[in-house]
């Protein structure tokens, strides 16, 4: 049940802790993922923001461990003030998104406080491990303890990111009913605040329902919450659907849609992803 890399990480993790401890007494295996991801919203401004990513993953899981990292390509078009992962902020950078600095940008300086335009490049890369700290199999429960950190690789003269490193530390939980499974969980992520852009600590949570329909498919969907990451954007609500396919022994393709509720996530979004494991 494991799905992709992009505006919805915080609550995929648990789908892919709940693929890793299904799997914890089989031999290691290596996986190799891509995806694409696209999201619009206007997060509260004028203007709409649309970003692109396009996520190359490697994965690892032995035991009770599950290791994975994530390297992005991203686009950015809109207001410099959104940013991708974060949402609206006050963002102080002068070199900010739309204001032509920095290669890879296009654009036009305004009189506002916030620019629009477009840049590229790459994404903040992100490492993560879990571990498989509770299993009982015979109830179909478990439990997954997760710690992650991303790196500030975005460059943030272009709006693609903060440029600073956020660390999360993160609990998730899944109960099996037969065909169906129950999931949730909550997580705290220290945000790193830059030179620019002012950042608080949050509190996030996630909490869905999946479907087994055969020994290939499944679907489900969930709710994920984020507190509001500055004084001056909004907290995060958005809900995402999705289906998996197993299309070969060691191929697994997954879509999703998702929409969101407050002006800290996009409007909506899509997505698509693909993973080889051997």
């Amino acid at each position: 049940m494991k799905l992709k890399n992009a505006s919805t990480l915080a609550a995929l993790g648990v789908l892919g802790l709940m693929a890793q401890a299904a799997h914890a007494d089989e031999a290691p295996t290596m996986k190799i993922g891509a995806g694409v991801d696209y999201t619009s919203g206007k997060y509260g401004t004028s203007e709409t923001t649309d970003i692109t990513q396009v996520p190359v993953s490697f994965g690892y899981d032995t035991g009770d461990w599950s290791l994975k990292l994530v390297v992005p390509y991203i686009r950015v078009s809109g207001p410099d003030n959104v940013i991708p992962g974060v949402g609206p902020v006050k963002n102080g950078n002068p070199n900010g998104r739309g204001k032509g600095k920095g290669k890879g940008q296009s654009g036009a300086t305004t009189t506002d406080t916030a620019t629009t335009g477009s840049a590229s490049g790459l994404g903040d890369v992100i490492a993560s491990a879990t571990y498989s700290a509770y299993r009982n199999d015979a109830a179909n429960f478990g439990i997954d303890l997760t710690g992650k950190v991303k790196f500030g690789t975005a460059d943030e003269d272009k709006g693609l990111g903060t440029g600073k490193n956020d660390y999360t530390a993160a609990v998730d939980l899944y109960k099996g009913f037969g065909r169906w499974t129950v999931f949730g969980g909550a997580s705290y992520t220290w945000l790193g605040s830059s030179e620019y852009i002012r950042l608080n600590n949050v509190f996030g949570a996630n909490l869905g329902l999946g479907y087994k329909i055969d020994n290939q498919s499944s679907i489900g969907a969930y709710y994920d919450y984020r507190e509001k990451a500055s004084d001056t954007s909004f907290s995060r609500s958005e809900v995402t659907g999705y289906y998996s396919y197993k299309f070969a022994s060691q191929w697994k393709a997954q879509v999703y849609a998702s929409k969101g509720f407050t002006d800290g996530s996009p409007d909506w979004g899509v997505g698509a992803s693909v993973v080889y494991s051997f």
